[in-house]
Protein backbone atom coordinates (compact mmCIF):
# COMPACT_ATOMS: atom_id res chain seq x y z
CA UNK A 1 0.00 0.00 0.00
CA UNK A 2 1.11 3.88 -0.52
CA UNK A 3 0.36 4.45 2.98
CA UNK A 4 2.49 2.15 4.29
CA UNK A 5 5.88 2.89 2.13
CA UNK A 6 5.21 6.56 3.23
CA UNK A 7 5.02 5.74 6.80
CA UNK A 8 8.05 3.13 6.26
CA UNK A 9 9.84 6.61 4.27
CA UNK A 10 9.23 8.74 6.61
CA UNK A 11 9.52 6.74 9.94
CA UNK A 12 6.38 7.02 11.41
CA UNK A 13 4.29 4.64 12.98
CA UNK A 14 0.70 6.30 13.73
CA UNK A 15 -1.96 5.40 10.62
CA UNK A 16 -4.21 7.51 9.27
CA UNK A 17 -7.82 6.28 9.28
CA UNK A 18 -9.34 7.35 5.69
CA UNK A 19 -12.41 8.58 5.53
CA UNK A 20 -14.90 7.84 2.34
CA UNK A 21 -14.05 6.24 -0.86
CA UNK A 22 -14.54 9.21 -4.02
CA UNK A 23 -11.68 9.18 -6.54
CA UNK A 24 -9.85 10.02 -9.33
CA UNK A 25 -10.20 8.35 -12.56
CA UNK A 26 -6.50 7.52 -13.65
CA UNK A 27 -4.50 4.73 -14.29
CA UNK A 28 -2.72 5.26 -11.11
CA UNK A 29 -3.96 5.17 -7.61
CA UNK A 30 -3.54 9.05 -7.52
CA UNK A 31 -6.35 9.48 -4.95
CA UNK A 32 -4.93 6.97 -2.43
CA UNK A 33 -1.32 8.81 -2.91
CA UNK A 34 -2.72 12.66 -2.34
CA UNK A 35 -5.21 11.17 0.83
CA UNK A 36 -2.19 8.88 1.95
CA UNK A 37 0.50 12.00 1.89
CA UNK A 38 -2.26 14.30 3.70
CA UNK A 39 -2.28 11.47 6.49
CA UNK A 40 1.43 11.77 6.76
CA UNK A 41 1.00 15.07 7.98
CA UNK A 42 -1.50 14.34 10.60
CA UNK A 43 0.96 10.89 11.41
CA UNK A 44 3.76 13.07 12.38
CA UNK A 45 1.83 15.99 13.85
CA UNK A 46 0.22 13.97 16.38
CA UNK A 47 4.10 11.85 17.19
CA UNK A 48 4.56 15.56 17.70
CA UNK A 49 1.81 16.58 19.65
CA UNK A 50 2.36 13.88 21.95
CA UNK A 51 6.80 14.65 22.22
CA UNK A 52 5.53 18.04 23.29
CA UNK A 53 3.53 17.63 25.77
CA UNK A 54 0.19 18.74 24.24
CA UNK A 55 -1.50 15.64 24.35
CA UNK A 56 -1.42 13.06 26.79
CA UNK A 57 -0.89 10.24 23.57
CA UNK A 58 -0.68 10.20 20.02
CA UNK A 59 -4.22 11.43 19.17
CA UNK A 60 -5.94 9.53 16.37
CA UNK A 61 -5.17 10.86 12.74
CA UNK A 62 -8.34 11.67 9.97
CA UNK A 63 -8.29 12.29 6.26
CA UNK A 64 -11.20 13.31 4.43
CA UNK A 65 -10.83 12.00 1.41
CA UNK A 66 -13.17 13.89 -0.95
CA UNK A 67 -11.13 17.09 0.83
CA UNK A 68 -7.99 15.74 0.13
CA UNK A 69 -9.10 15.53 -3.60
CA UNK A 70 -10.48 19.01 -3.63
CA UNK A 71 -7.74 20.49 -2.08
CA UNK A 72 -5.28 18.91 -4.83
CA UNK A 73 -6.94 21.28 -7.29
CA UNK A 74 -7.23 24.80 -5.67
CA UNK A 75 -8.18 25.85 -2.06
CA UNK A 76 -9.29 28.80 -3.21
CA UNK A 77 -12.69 29.72 -4.55
CA UNK A 78 -12.98 33.56 -6.26
CA UNK A 79 -16.39 35.66 -5.02
CA UNK A 80 -16.72 37.76 -8.28
CA UNK A 81 -13.52 37.62 -9.35
CA UNK A 82 -11.00 35.35 -11.36
CA UNK A 83 -8.21 33.27 -11.00
CA UNK A 84 -5.81 34.05 -14.00
CA UNK A 85 -5.56 31.63 -16.52
CA UNK A 86 -3.13 28.47 -15.38
CA UNK A 87 -1.24 28.35 -18.55
CA UNK A 88 0.35 31.07 -20.44
CA UNK A 89 -0.47 30.97 -24.11
CA UNK A 90 2.36 29.20 -25.39
CA UNK A 91 2.77 26.49 -23.15
CA UNK A 92 1.52 22.80 -23.75
CA UNK A 93 1.79 19.94 -25.96
CA UNK A 94 2.90 19.90 -29.07
CA UNK A 95 3.69 17.08 -32.05
CA UNK A 96 7.13 17.07 -33.12
CA UNK A 97 8.78 14.76 -36.19
CA UNK A 98 8.87 11.50 -33.70
CA UNK A 99 6.37 11.96 -31.36
CA UNK A 100 5.19 14.56 -28.57
CA UNK A 101 6.92 17.49 -26.10
CA UNK A 102 5.39 19.55 -23.94
CA UNK A 103 6.79 23.47 -23.45
CA UNK A 104 6.06 24.62 -20.08
CA UNK A 105 6.95 28.33 -20.72
CA UNK A 106 4.65 30.03 -17.77
CA UNK A 107 7.73 31.69 -16.65
CA UNK A 108 9.13 34.60 -18.80
CA UNK A 109 12.87 33.28 -19.13
CA UNK A 110 11.47 29.89 -19.64
CA UNK A 111 9.12 31.05 -22.81
CA UNK A 112 11.39 33.26 -24.12
CA UNK A 113 14.51 30.46 -24.03
CA UNK A 114 12.12 28.26 -25.83
CA UNK A 115 11.07 30.48 -28.32
CA UNK A 116 14.78 31.50 -28.78
CA UNK A 117 15.15 28.09 -29.59
CA UNK A 118 12.49 27.57 -32.59
CA UNK A 119 13.28 30.67 -33.78
CA UNK A 120 9.56 32.21 -33.83
CA UNK A 121 7.77 34.48 -31.94
CA UNK A 122 4.78 33.68 -29.44
CA UNK A 123 1.86 32.20 -31.48
CA UNK A 124 0.76 28.84 -30.85
CA UNK A 125 0.13 28.29 -34.71
CA UNK A 126 3.96 29.36 -35.39
CA UNK A 127 4.84 27.48 -32.28
CA UNK A 128 3.69 24.49 -33.41
CA UNK A 129 5.05 24.19 -36.97
CA UNK A 130 8.31 24.87 -35.67
CA UNK A 131 8.30 21.99 -33.16
CA UNK A 132 7.03 20.02 -36.21
CA UNK A 133 10.08 20.40 -37.44
CA UNK A 134 12.45 19.12 -35.14
CA UNK A 135 12.55 15.46 -33.04
CA UNK A 136 11.48 15.37 -29.65
CA UNK A 137 14.58 14.44 -27.89
CA UNK A 138 16.53 16.92 -29.94
CA UNK A 139 14.25 19.94 -29.37
CA UNK A 140 14.13 18.98 -25.36
CA UNK A 141 17.63 19.03 -24.77
CA UNK A 142 18.33 22.32 -27.02
CA UNK A 143 15.91 24.01 -24.77
CA UNK A 144 17.33 22.82 -21.79
CA UNK A 145 20.38 23.87 -22.97
CA UNK A 146 19.37 27.49 -23.86
CA UNK A 147 17.96 27.76 -19.87
CA UNK A 148 14.38 26.81 -20.53
CA UNK A 149 12.44 23.58 -19.77
CA UNK A 150 10.58 20.67 -21.75
CA UNK A 151 9.96 17.52 -21.75
CA UNK A 152 9.75 14.70 -24.16
CA UNK A 153 6.67 11.90 -23.98
CA UNK A 154 8.31 8.94 -23.04
CA UNK A 155 7.03 5.45 -22.00
CA UNK A 156 7.48 3.80 -18.89
CA UNK A 157 9.86 1.23 -20.44
CA UNK A 158 11.45 4.01 -21.73
CA UNK A 159 11.84 6.04 -18.77
CA UNK A 160 12.91 2.78 -16.34
CA UNK A 161 15.88 2.20 -19.22
CA UNK A 162 16.63 5.85 -19.31
CA UNK A 163 19.99 7.33 -16.81
CA UNK A 164 17.63 9.22 -14.88
CA UNK A 165 14.72 7.29 -14.37
CA UNK A 166 17.28 4.34 -13.06
CA UNK A 167 18.90 6.98 -10.83
CA UNK A 168 15.70 7.69 -9.51
CA UNK A 169 14.64 4.07 -8.56
CA UNK A 170 17.50 3.64 -6.72
CA UNK A 171 17.05 6.77 -4.13
CA UNK A 172 14.47 6.48 -1.12
CA UNK A 173 11.38 8.21 -1.46
CA UNK A 174 13.20 10.82 1.99
CA UNK A 175 16.35 10.91 2.06
CA UNK A 176 17.42 11.41 5.52
CA UNK A 177 20.55 12.79 6.71
CA UNK A 178 21.92 13.49 10.53
CA UNK A 179 23.68 16.80 9.97
CA UNK A 180 24.38 17.68 14.01
CA UNK A 181 23.99 17.19 17.41
CA UNK A 182 22.44 20.26 18.59
CA UNK A 183 19.13 21.23 20.56
CA UNK A 184 16.35 22.55 19.18
CA UNK A 185 14.95 26.37 20.36
CA UNK A 186 11.74 25.68 21.74
CA UNK A 187 8.57 27.71 20.33
CA UNK A 188 4.95 27.81 21.56
CA UNK A 189 3.15 25.48 20.54
CA UNK A 190 -0.54 24.50 22.06
CA UNK A 191 -2.81 21.73 20.90
CA UNK A 192 -4.64 23.83 18.68
CA UNK A 193 -1.13 25.41 16.74
CA UNK A 194 1.18 22.99 18.00
CA UNK A 195 3.87 25.17 15.89
CA UNK A 196 2.92 28.28 17.38
CA UNK A 197 6.19 30.55 17.62
CA UNK A 198 7.94 28.03 15.30
CA UNK A 199 9.82 30.02 12.44
CA UNK A 200 9.83 28.62 9.05
CA UNK A 201 11.63 30.07 6.05
CA UNK A 202 10.53 29.73 2.75
CA UNK A 203 12.72 29.58 -0.33
CA UNK A 204 10.07 27.53 -2.61
CA UNK A 205 8.29 28.70 -5.46
CA UNK A 206 5.27 27.60 -7.56
CA UNK A 207 3.56 24.52 -5.79
CA UNK A 208 5.11 21.90 -4.21
CA UNK A 209 6.88 23.60 -1.67
CA UNK A 210 4.66 26.63 -1.25
CA UNK A 211 2.29 23.36 -0.26
CA UNK A 212 4.49 22.22 2.44
CA UNK A 213 5.15 25.36 3.90
CA UNK A 214 0.88 26.29 3.76
CA UNK A 215 0.69 23.63 5.42
CA UNK A 216 3.08 24.14 8.60
CA UNK A 217 1.01 27.42 8.33
CA UNK A 218 -1.65 25.66 8.85
CA UNK A 219 -0.57 23.64 12.21
CA UNK A 220 0.54 27.24 13.58
CA UNK A 221 3.84 27.89 12.26
CA UNK A 222 5.15 31.29 11.20
CA UNK A 223 6.23 31.31 7.67
CA UNK A 224 8.11 33.86 5.78
CA UNK A 225 8.95 33.46 2.53
CA UNK A 226 11.42 35.02 0.27
CA UNK A 227 11.39 36.11 -3.63
CA UNK A 228 13.43 37.99 -6.25
CA UNK A 229 12.01 41.22 -6.43
CA UNK A 230 9.95 41.31 -9.43
CA UNK A 231 8.97 37.81 -9.10
CA UNK A 232 5.47 36.66 -10.15
CA UNK A 233 3.44 33.52 -9.64
CA UNK A 234 -0.22 35.33 -10.49
CA UNK A 235 -2.47 32.22 -10.92
CA UNK A 236 -1.19 30.29 -7.67
CA UNK A 237 -0.20 32.62 -4.90
CA UNK A 238 -4.13 33.12 -3.81
CA UNK A 239 -3.80 29.44 -3.46
CA UNK A 240 -0.23 28.77 -1.93
CA UNK A 241 0.14 32.21 0.53
CA UNK A 242 -2.46 31.40 2.74
CA UNK A 243 -1.52 31.90 6.28
CA UNK A 244 2.42 33.80 5.21
CA UNK A 245 4.28 36.62 5.16
CA UNK A 246 6.00 37.02 1.41
CA UNK A 247 8.88 39.48 1.04
CA UNK A 248 11.86 40.06 -1.62
CA UNK A 249 15.57 39.88 -1.27
CA UNK A 250 18.05 40.22 -4.19
CA UNK A 251 20.44 37.34 -2.80
CA UNK A 252 22.65 38.74 -5.75
CA UNK A 253 23.63 41.75 -3.32
CA UNK A 254 25.71 41.84 -0.17
CA UNK A 255 22.73 43.00 1.68
CA UNK A 256 20.22 40.53 0.23
CA UNK A 257 22.44 37.74 0.92
CA UNK A 258 23.02 39.48 4.73
CA UNK A 259 19.82 39.70 5.46
CA UNK A 260 19.29 35.82 4.63
CA UNK A 261 22.19 34.71 6.77
CA UNK A 262 19.91 36.62 9.48
CA UNK A 263 16.94 35.02 9.06
CA UNK A 264 18.65 31.28 8.36
CA UNK A 265 20.15 32.07 12.00
CA UNK A 266 17.17 32.62 13.57
CA UNK A 267 14.34 30.04 11.72
CA UNK A 268 13.52 26.65 12.95
CA UNK A 269 13.30 25.05 9.45
CA UNK A 270 14.24 25.98 6.36
CA UNK A 271 12.50 24.19 3.48
CA UNK A 272 13.87 25.14 -0.09
CA UNK A 273 13.41 24.13 -3.83
CA UNK A 274 17.27 24.86 -4.49
CA UNK A 275 18.98 22.02 -7.15
CA UNK A 276 21.83 20.56 -5.58
CA UNK A 277 24.93 22.82 -5.02
CA UNK A 278 22.92 25.87 -5.77
CA UNK A 279 23.01 27.40 -2.64
CA UNK A 280 26.82 26.79 -2.09
CA UNK A 281 26.45 28.79 -5.44
CA UNK A 282 25.21 31.49 -3.51
CA UNK A 283 28.12 31.31 -0.50
CA UNK A 284 25.68 29.16 1.38
CA UNK A 285 26.91 25.32 1.42
CA UNK A 286 25.76 23.14 3.78
CA UNK A 287 28.52 24.19 6.16
CA UNK A 288 28.04 27.69 6.26
CA UNK A 289 24.08 27.25 7.17
CA UNK A 290 25.02 24.43 9.99
CA UNK A 291 27.42 27.38 11.35
CA UNK A 292 24.94 30.11 11.02
CA UNK A 293 22.43 27.62 12.76
CA UNK A 294 23.46 24.51 14.20
CA UNK A 295 19.64 23.45 14.66
CA UNK A 296 18.17 24.27 11.75
CA UNK A 297 15.92 21.04 10.13
CA UNK A 298 15.60 21.29 6.48
CA UNK A 299 13.64 19.58 3.76
CA UNK A 300 14.74 20.33 0.13
CA UNK A 301 12.67 19.68 -3.14
CA UNK A 302 14.26 18.52 -6.35
CA UNK A 303 12.23 17.81 -9.56
CA UNK A 304 14.43 14.68 -10.85
CA UNK A 305 16.79 13.47 -8.37
CA UNK A 306 19.13 14.12 -6.39
CA UNK A 307 21.49 11.90 -8.45
CA UNK A 308 21.70 10.69 -11.84
CA UNK A 309 22.01 13.34 -15.13
CA UNK A 310 19.73 15.33 -14.53
CA UNK A 311 19.56 16.08 -10.84
CA UNK A 312 20.91 20.06 -11.89
CA UNK A 313 17.69 19.84 -14.55
CA UNK A 314 14.93 22.07 -13.60
CA UNK A 315 11.22 20.96 -13.64
CA UNK A 316 8.15 21.07 -12.93
CA UNK A 317 5.10 18.50 -12.19
CA UNK A 318 3.81 18.18 -15.57
CA UNK A 319 7.27 17.77 -17.16
CA UNK A 320 7.95 14.86 -14.81
CA UNK A 321 4.54 13.18 -15.48
CA UNK A 322 5.88 14.09 -19.54
CA UNK A 323 9.42 12.11 -18.79
CA UNK A 324 8.34 9.28 -16.79
CA UNK A 325 5.86 8.28 -18.55
CA UNK A 326 2.66 8.70 -16.53
CA UNK A 327 1.44 10.98 -19.70
CA UNK A 328 1.87 8.23 -21.76
CA UNK A 329 0.48 5.52 -19.53
CA UNK A 330 -2.61 7.82 -19.51
CA UNK A 331 -2.87 8.10 -22.96
CA UNK A 332 -3.04 4.21 -23.47
CA UNK A 333 -5.21 3.90 -20.53
CA UNK A 334 -7.98 6.47 -21.89
CA UNK A 335 -7.64 5.85 -25.67
CA UNK A 336 -6.45 8.59 -26.79
CA UNK A 337 -4.05 10.29 -29.15
CA UNK A 338 -2.45 12.94 -27.20
CA UNK A 339 -0.73 13.28 -23.68
CA UNK A 340 -2.83 12.31 -20.39
CA UNK A 341 -1.51 13.65 -17.54
CA UNK A 342 -2.69 12.76 -14.12
CA UNK A 343 -6.44 14.63 -13.08
CA UNK A 344 -4.90 16.88 -10.90
CA UNK A 345 -1.15 17.91 -10.57
CA UNK A 346 -0.78 15.11 -7.76
CA UNK A 347 3.10 15.08 -7.68
CA UNK A 348 3.84 18.61 -6.82
CA UNK A 349 0.70 18.33 -3.98
CA UNK A 350 1.83 14.75 -2.67
CA UNK A 351 5.58 15.83 -2.50
CA UNK A 352 4.16 19.26 -0.51
CA UNK A 353 2.56 17.33 2.13
CA UNK A 354 5.67 14.77 2.13
CA UNK A 355 7.79 17.59 2.79
CA UNK A 356 5.64 19.00 5.52
CA UNK A 357 5.65 15.47 6.87
CA UNK A 358 9.51 15.46 6.72
CA UNK A 359 9.89 18.67 8.40
CA UNK A 360 7.50 17.46 11.42
CA UNK A 361 9.57 14.20 11.41
CA UNK A 362 12.37 16.84 11.85
CA UNK A 363 11.51 18.34 14.54
CA UNK A 364 10.13 15.31 16.66
CA UNK A 365 13.38 13.84 16.41
CA UNK A 366 15.01 17.34 17.54
CA UNK A 367 13.20 17.62 20.33
CA UNK A 368 13.64 14.18 21.96
CA UNK A 369 17.39 14.90 21.53
CA UNK A 370 18.50 13.09 18.66
CA UNK A 371 20.53 14.36 15.93
CA UNK A 372 19.33 17.24 13.70
CA UNK A 373 18.40 15.70 10.49
CA UNK A 374 17.48 16.80 6.78
CA UNK A 375 15.46 15.45 4.54
CA UNK A 376 15.17 15.57 0.71
CA UNK A 377 12.24 14.79 -1.34
CA UNK A 378 11.81 15.12 -5.51
CA UNK A 379 8.52 14.93 -7.67
CA UNK A 380 10.41 12.32 -9.95
CA UNK A 381 10.66 10.13 -6.68
CA UNK A 382 6.86 10.57 -5.58
CA UNK A 383 5.76 9.83 -9.47
CA UNK A 384 8.25 6.52 -8.81
CA UNK A 385 5.93 5.69 -5.89
CA UNK A 386 3.08 6.38 -7.72
CA UNK A 387 3.11 4.39 -11.15
CA UNK A 388 3.93 0.91 -8.83
CA UNK A 389 0.41 1.11 -7.61
CA UNK A 390 -1.72 1.12 -10.72
CA UNK A 391 -5.73 2.24 -9.84
CA UNK A 392 -8.00 -1.07 -8.40
CA UNK A 393 -11.56 1.19 -9.49
CA UNK A 394 -12.73 3.66 -11.66
CA UNK A 395 -13.44 7.06 -10.43
CA UNK A 396 -14.45 10.64 -11.31
CA UNK A 397 -12.83 12.69 -14.25
CA UNK A 398 -14.15 15.64 -12.42
CA UNK A 399 -14.85 16.68 -8.67
CA UNK A 400 -16.37 19.62 -7.70
CA UNK A 401 -16.91 21.33 -4.27
CA UNK A 402 -20.23 21.73 -2.13
CA UNK A 403 -21.27 24.54 -0.13
CA UNK A 404 -20.14 21.78 2.82
CA UNK A 405 -16.93 21.63 1.93
CA UNK A 406 -15.78 25.40 2.68
CA UNK A 407 -14.79 27.09 5.84
CA UNK A 408 -17.90 29.48 6.75
CA UNK A 409 -15.76 31.93 7.05
CA UNK A 410 -15.37 33.93 4.01
CA UNK A 411 -11.68 35.05 3.48
CA UNK A 412 -10.86 38.57 2.41
CA UNK A 413 -7.77 38.60 0.07
CA UNK A 414 -6.47 41.67 -1.78
CA UNK A 415 -7.70 40.66 -4.96
CA UNK A 416 -11.53 40.06 -3.34
CA UNK A 417 -14.02 38.05 -1.08
CA UNK A 418 -12.70 33.99 -1.38
CA UNK A 419 -13.89 30.81 0.01
CA UNK A 420 -11.53 28.31 1.60
CA UNK A 421 -11.96 24.90 1.54
CA UNK A 422 -12.67 23.22 4.97
CA UNK A 423 -9.41 21.30 6.37
CA UNK A 424 -9.10 17.83 4.81
CA UNK A 425 -7.21 16.45 8.26
CA UNK A 426 -8.40 15.77 11.98
CA UNK A 427 -5.56 15.00 14.29
CA UNK A 428 -7.32 14.41 17.41
CA UNK A 429 -9.08 17.47 17.20
CA UNK A 430 -6.39 19.97 15.70
CA UNK A 431 -7.27 20.73 12.54
CA UNK A 432 -5.35 22.81 10.00
CA UNK A 433 -6.41 26.68 10.30
CA UNK A 434 -4.89 29.98 8.83
CA UNK A 435 -4.96 33.42 10.94
CA UNK A 436 -4.20 35.53 7.99
CA UNK A 437 -5.55 35.34 4.40
CA UNK A 438 -3.38 34.73 0.73
CA UNK A 439 -1.18 37.70 -0.04
CA UNK A 440 0.40 38.58 -2.83
CA UNK A 441 4.57 38.01 -2.89
CA UNK A 442 6.68 40.82 -1.90
CA UNK A 443 4.67 42.39 0.13
CA UNK A 444 6.02 41.88 3.77
CA UNK A 445 9.56 43.28 5.00
CA UNK A 446 12.21 40.33 5.12
CA UNK A 447 12.35 39.84 8.79
CA UNK A 448 10.21 37.75 10.81
CA UNK A 449 7.06 39.20 12.21
CA UNK A 450 6.81 40.30 16.15
CA UNK A 451 5.73 37.30 18.58
CA UNK A 452 1.81 36.98 18.09
CA UNK A 453 1.95 38.98 14.58
CA UNK A 454 0.71 37.77 11.39
CA UNK A 455 2.32 34.22 10.49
Amino acid sequence: MIASEIQQALGTSIAADIIGDVSFASCYAVSDLLSASIGAVGSAASALLSSLGLAPSPPAVRVDRRLALLWSSRSVHPIGWELPPVWDIVAGDYRARDGWIKLHTNLPHHRRAALKVLGVGPDRANVASAVARWDAEALETAIVLEGGVAAMMRSRAQWTSHPQGIAIASEPLVSWRAEASASIDSWHGTQARPLAGLRVLDLTRVIAGPVATRTLAGLGATVLRIDPPLWEEPNIVPDVTLGKCCANLRLDTSEGLHALKDLLASAHVLVHGYRPGALDGLGLGASVRRQLNPSLVEVALDAYGWTGPWSQRRGFDSLVQMSSGIAEAGMTWRGRAEPTPLPVQALDHATGYLMAAAALVGLDRAIQGQEIASARLSLARTGDLLTRHPAVAQGNLGLQPDDADFFPAIEHTVWGDARRLRSPLDIGGTRLAWTTPAVELGTSIARWPMEGGPS
